[in-house]
């Protein structure tokens, strides 16, 4: 697992051992930077579900503003912090551990970009797709990237996130929610 461009171009991640946590795969990752790819720099990112920190790692390649990492394994925090020093991307990156649902309920500010990523079977996908409009994180004109089995797409968290478009790769499927109004929740200004 390497970093594909930027600043870190090439760098190999560490991977946690065991099976609890499902990297992205080469293809789907590949995938989403080339969907990505003019929407990174300066931006800032929520990576959910972080795992190994991979996603959120090549946005701030890419020149993404600041990342914020979220896992709520003791290891895997561990694991994003050895891959931030790796990568000499550790000064614009927070890390959290804990719950990415209390971290949602909880963020100060608001994201350009954020990854769904958690364990299959869980329902998790839903609930931070939930969260995440509930608490208004996502900014005018931002993404959320989520993934998930191909044969279940998500639907749309708001009637101002709008599902862009899902691609297959072979079981595993990628949407794309695109915020595109400048609507905030009554009472609050943009």
């Amino acid at each position: 697992m390497r970093v594909i461009t930027g600043s870190a171009r090439g760098r190999r991640l560490k991977e946690l051992e065991g099976q609890e946590t499902r990297p992205t795969t080469d293809r789907v990752k590949e995938g989403l930077f080339s969907i990505l790819q003019f929407e990174i720099e300066g931006r800032r990112v929520l990576d959910l579900f972080a795992g190994t920190g991979q996603l959120g790692i090549e946005c701030l390649s890419r020149g993404a503003a600041k990342a914020v990492f979220v896992d709520q394994r003791t290891d895997a925090v561990r694991l994003i912090r050895e891959n931030l020093a790796l990568t000499e991307l550790a000064d614009r990156a927070e890390v959290i551990c804990g719950s990415a649902l209390d971290v949602v309920a909880r963020a100060h500010g608001t994201f350009d970009i954020i990854f769904l990523d958690p364990p299959y079977q869980t329902g998790l996908l839903e609930k931070a797709l939930e969260q995440i409009a509930a608490f208004d994180i996502l900014n005018p004109h931002g993404i959320i990237a989520a993934e998930h089995p191909a044969d279940r797409p998500p639907v749309s968290p708001t009637e101002t996130c709008r599902l862009h478009r899902t691609y297959r790769y072979g079981k595993i499927g990628l949407t794309i929610f695109r915020r595109a109004e400048n609507h905030r929740n009554e009472g609050e200004t943009p």
